[in-house]
């Protein structure tokens, strides 16, 4: 029997449903007793996908690292959400090489990497030093050519209607 590979998977797309997915993979990973960490590089604020984490530990954690919502006529915020990224980098490559997660999902990283809170050879080169037993998963909007090239499964969501589009706003445990 071959043994297991770790796969590096994309979700990306301008539908909702990228966080979503990873959420269902890190969900039949910890069901395979798989230790999942999440960490997410925009939101900063607890969601329901917290309190689910929460009731299913141990194995299964998400840490909010971002600082919410950008704004980027604010030079001081855009400083904040730049180290704020830095900073969740570093979380990453510790998680990663720490050898305690078989499933490492980088929530809303294409986010960070689209706005230049980070830079591309950086996520680049965290995607080279992958454990070869470690899953990577990467989520969020626009996702660059040599991300897709570094990526075993690429799913791209696509928006064909969505409730914002009908004046209904985020409806608690559908958006947040």
């Amino acid at each position: 029997m071959e043994k297991e590979k770790g796969l590096v998977l994309v979700f990306t797309g301008n539908g909702k449903g990228k966080t979503t997915a990873a959420l269902g993979l890190a969900l039949r990973s910890w069901g395979h007793d798989m230790n999942v960490l999440m960490l997410q590089f925009i939101k900063n604020r607890q969601c329901g996908e917290h309190l689910a984490a929460q009731r299913m530990q141990p194995g299964f954690e998400i840490r909010p690292l971002g600082r919410g919502f950008i704004n980027f006529n604010n030079a001081e915020d855009v400083a904040r959400q730049q180290q704020a990224a830095r900073e969740a980098l570093q979380q990453v490559e510790d998680a990663m090489l720490s050898g305690q997660y078989q499933v490492l999902i980088l929530d809303e990283i294409l986010y960070a990497l689209k706005y230049g809170l980070i830079d591309l050879p950086g996520v680049l080169a965290l995607i080279d030093r992958k454990p070869d037993a470690l899953h990577l998963v990467l989520t969020g909007r626009d996702a660059p050519p040599e991300i897709i090239d570094r990526a075993h499964l690429v799913t791209e969501m696509k928006e064909i209607k969505h409730p914002y589009q009908q004046g209904i706003p985020a409806q608690k445990g559908i958006e947040y």
